[in-house]
Parts: structure tokens; C-alpha cells; sequence
């Protein structure tokens, strides 16, 4: 089963394929849009995406994509994020002079560069392709900061460990394909739905999931791509596809110019977290 990822091999996405399928071939892409284009167009069965982290918050592309693209989310991961200091083999960590890695990885590490400022942060696109970069191109004063497997693809070697500011530091990974099956245990739902900008109708929207006692666990605006000042709403809500899911979403749909659902899927338990 091949599934596409946004990035290297390594990268932390690559990680959280191992999680959710560990059998699959992962084909890396360089860009988000041809992530989902491979899922459109079936050269890959699915796709492994980050969607938020609970640090850095929303990866708005990805919200975007689910909007336009025609995939559907079948399930979620959250993966907790780990950075470490990697570097060429025979490399010191008194030798590092310069640190790449992805502008979020580098952003989620400041005690690190607080308590070294002669090491220099320069921002990379990957955090993956950090650690090939500067292995491949043989850096005596560079290292990397990246997950512990882009050192064992690329033979780094782990400098040190854990290295991010912040313990309590997840990303949230969708599962995506074109197949709009709901499986077995599936009590969440995500929707994206626009709204005609009039007084109250954000009110009137919600209510549909109030007045059902229908839990939100989230809810994010994003700008409508050729009308300016106006917004999708994201919204995941911790119901599966059931009469009272049903009910809601077609009293929505009578309010709103568009409902689209974006995946019914089973919900990540909090305790495992």
C-alpha cells in the first residue's frame, strides 16, 4: 500500500505512517498539492497528514486542500512531537556552529539556542531534509534538528535528545483517501460550511449542534479564496453518522450556502495521550 507524505523520508509524518499503517510504502512529495493530487488521481492508495500541533496551531494549507481536493479523513493520530540535535558522524557538539531545521522545529527549541548563542538557527524545509542536507554536503560545523529516525535513515548520528521546549508537544495526523466509506466506531465528524456574512447566522449555525447536544471540539475560520472578508468554518464535531448527526447537518445546510463533510472517522481517546 503506497501512502504520500508532505517531506523526506524520516520526516515526522513518516513516523506517523509507521504508526497508523506500519506495512505501507511511503512516497514522499515536495509539495502539500501533490500529496492529494496522488490521492485524486490514484497513484497512491492514501495520505498521511499533519492538520494541527499543539504548539505552533492549524496547518492552514491543509485546511485549504480538504475544502477543494475530493478526499475524504478516515482517521487521526497524534503523535508527539520529540526533536533532537542530530549531526554528521564524528561531529561535536562544540564543533556546531549553525542549526537547520523546519522554521516551526527551530521556533518549538528556543532554551536550546538561549543557552548556546554562538549556534546559529537557519531555517530549512524539512526537518528530514535538514539531516540529509548537511550529511550529504559533508557540513563540519552543522547539525540538524530533526526525529531520532532521520538519523538512522540518513546515518546521522543523535547529538541530543529532546531538546524541544515543550513536553506536552503533539501533532494531529489525518488519514486520507477518495473512498467516502465510514468504518466501524467512527463518532467524529469534520465539516467545512460557509456562511452569507449577516447578523447572527454564526449563532443560528452552532445552535443546530447545541440544541441536539452535539460536543464541538473545535471550530476555525479560514478566508474564502475570490471573496475577500468572507470565511469557511471548520468544524469537528464528536458525533459519528447517526439520525441526530443527520438532523443537524441538514438543518445546517438550510442555513449555510454550502456544507461539505470533510471525514466521519473514529475520535483519538484523550487518555492515550
Amino acid at each position: 500500500m503506497k501512502v504520500a507524505i508532505q517531506g523526506e523520508l524520516g520526516s515526522f509524518s513518516h513516523e506517523a505512517v509507521r504508526n497508523m499503517l506500519p506495512r505501507a510504502v511511503v512516497v514522499p512529495c515536495a509539495r502539500s498539492a501533490e500529496v492529494f493530487e496522488r490521492v485524486e488521481n490514484s497513484s497512491v492508495r492514501a495520505a498521511v497528514i499533519p492538520i494541527e500541533n499543539t504548539l505552533a496551531g492549524s496547518v492552514a494549507e491543509h485546511f485549504d486542500l480538504l475544502l477543494t481536493r475530493q478526499v475524504f479523513i478516515h482517521r487521526e493520530f497524534p503523535l508527539r512531537i520529540r526533536h533532537n540535535l542530530i549531526a554528521p558522524p564524528g561531529l561535536t557538539l562544540a564543533e556546531v556552529r549553525r542549526v537547520f531545521s523546519h522554521p516551526v522545529a527551530l521556533d518549538q527549541c528556543r532554551s536550546f539556542f538561549r543557552m548556546r548563542p554562538k549556534i546559529q538557527a537557519v531555517p530549512f524545509y524539512d526537518t528530514a531534509g535538514s539531516v540529509r542536507h548537511v550529511i550529504a554536503e559533508k557540513l563540519r560545523d552543522a547539525a540538524a534538528i530533526a526525529p531520532a529516525q532521520s538519523a538512522q535513515q540518513y546515518a546521522g548520528r543523535v547529538l541530543l535528545a529532546g531538546i524541544e521546549d515543550d513536553q506536552q508537544n503533539y501533532t494531529r495526523f489525518l488519514l486520507i483517501n477518495k473512498s467516502r466509506r465510514v468504518g466501524r466506531g467512527a463518532n467524529k465528524t469534520s465539516i467545512a460550511f460557509g456562511l452569507k456574512n449577516q447578523p447572527g447566522v454564526l449563532f443560528k449555525a452552532l445552535s443546530v449542534f447545541a440544541l441536539r447536544d452535539i460536543d464541538l471540539s473545535k471550530i476555525e475560520s479560514r478566508p474564502m479564496r475570490g471573496r475577500p472578508w468572507e470565511y469557511v468554518f471548520f468544524v469537528d464535531i464528536l458525533r459519528g453518522d447517526d439520525a441526530t448527526a443527520r438532523n443537524a447537518l441538514r438543518h445546517l445546510a438550510e442555513i449555510a450556502e454550502f456544507v461539505k463533510v470533510l471525514g466521519v472517522y473514529p475520535a483519538t481517546n484523550s487518555s492515550s495521550i
